[in-house]
């Protein structure tokens, strides 16, 4: 379900290559999410780094809306960096699994092409 990479990068380094992968290959940051900072800012005590990138390839993301706006629900796509075991590790749920839940067999292609490309994306942020 998962896509995972792992890195010796910490997780600024690591978010700063991502960023550059992100737009190298024709996707874009709509937002990230510091999960520290944002729990801290509401009163909860939360220590670990996590951040969250929310990127979206417009063009398919139209193809995505033009045959079911319910998988709206389901974008951006999230590429999640946290600390595990004394590494960084960037995870993605993948875009095929997710689009199968929404039975619509015509978006297969698109999902097995943004996760190639969020695949290829977050190899190079760890190999950078």
């Amino acid at each position: 379900m998962l896509i995972k990479f792992f890195t010796d990068k910490t997780v600024t380094e690591a978010a700063a290559a991502l960023e550059a992968a992100v737009q190298a290959n024709h996707f874009g940051v709509m937002q990230i999410h510091n999960l520290k900072e944002t729990m801290n800012k509401k009163g909860v005590e939360f220590n670990n780094e996590c951040l969250i990138f929310e990127v979206c390839q417009p063009q398919q993301a139209k193809k995505v809306l033009e045959q079911s706006m319910s998988v709206s629900t389901a974008l951006p796509c999230r590429i999640s960096l946290y600390q595990e075991e004394g590494r960084t590790v960037l995870a993605t749920l993948k875009p095929s699994l997710l689009l199968a839940m929404f039975n619509v067999p015509q978006l297969e292609d698109v999902a097995r092409d943004v996760e190639t490309t969020l695949t290829k994306i977050m190899q190079e942020a760890t190999s950078q």
